[in-house]
C-alpha cells in the first residue's frame, strides 16, 4: 500500500469538494481546481475527508495512487491558502516594475522583457527587485516562476541575474591576471 496514497486528505472549512466521475472539483476563497482522476483510482468522500484508493494492485494503479492523492490535496491547500513563489533580482540596473497585470523587466538587454500572467496567477513586485508569484495552482505557480527566472538566469561570475529567494549559487573564479 502507498504510504502517502493511504492517508486521508482533510477538507478545511471553506472548501468544498465536489467528486464526479473522472475529476475531482475543488472551490475555495482563493479559486477553483479541477483535478482529472484516472480509471485506476476511485475517491470518496468521508465526513469531512476525502480519501484515496485504487481499484486493484496492477502496477499503474500502484503507480497512481500517491501521485492523484499528492494532486488532490495541492488542489485543497491551493485553493484555501494559495501557493507562492519569490525571486529575487540581482545586478546593476535590472529592476522589475508591474504595468497593469504585467511584469515588465529591465534585464540588461536592449528591449523590455514583458510577462503576461496566466489566469489565477498574480504576480506582485515589492521594492523593484523582489517578484512574488502566488495562484492557487502549484504546478502553474512553478512554471511561471521558472518563466521568469529563465529570462536572466543568474550567472557563475558575478551572481547577476532572476534567482528563486534563498537560492545559492556557487560562484567560479574570474581569470587569473598577469603576473
Amino acid at each position: 500500500m502507498s504510504r502517502i496514497g493511504k492517508l486521508p486528505i482533510e477538507i478545511p472549512q471553506g472548501v468544498d469538494v465536489k467528486v464526479e466521475e473522472h475529476q475531482i472539483t475543488v472551490t475555495g476563497p482563493n479559486g477553483t481546481e479541477v483535478v482529472p482522476v484516472r480509471p485506476e483510482i476511485t475517491i470518496k468522500l468521508e465526513d469531512g475527508h476525502i480519501v484515496v484508493t485504487r481499484v486493484d494492485d496492477s502496477r499503474m494503479a500502484r503507480s497512481l495512487h500517491g501521485l492523484s492523492r499528492t494532486l488532490i490535496a495541492n488542489a485543497v491547500h491551493g485553493v484555501k491558502h494559495a501557493f507562492e513563489k519569490k525571486l529575487e533580482i540581482q545586478g546593476v540596473g535590472y529592476r522589475a516594475a508591474m504595468e497593469g497585470k504585467n511584469l515588465n523587466l529591465s534585464l540588461g538587454y536592449s528591449h523590455p522583457v514583458i510577462v503576461e500572467p496566466p489566469e489565477g496567477i498574480t504576480i506582485t513586485v515589492e521594492a523593484n527587485t523582489k517578484i512574488t508569484v502566488k495562484g492557487s495552482n502549484k504546478q502553474t505557480v512553478g512554471d511561471v516562476a521558472a518563466f521568469i527566472r529563465s529570462k536572466r538566469p543568474p550567472e557563475v561570475y558575478k551572481g547577476k541575474g532572476v534567482r528563486y529567494e534563498g537560492e545559492h549559487i556557487r560562484r567560479k573564479a574570474g581569470k587569473a591576471g598577469k603576473k
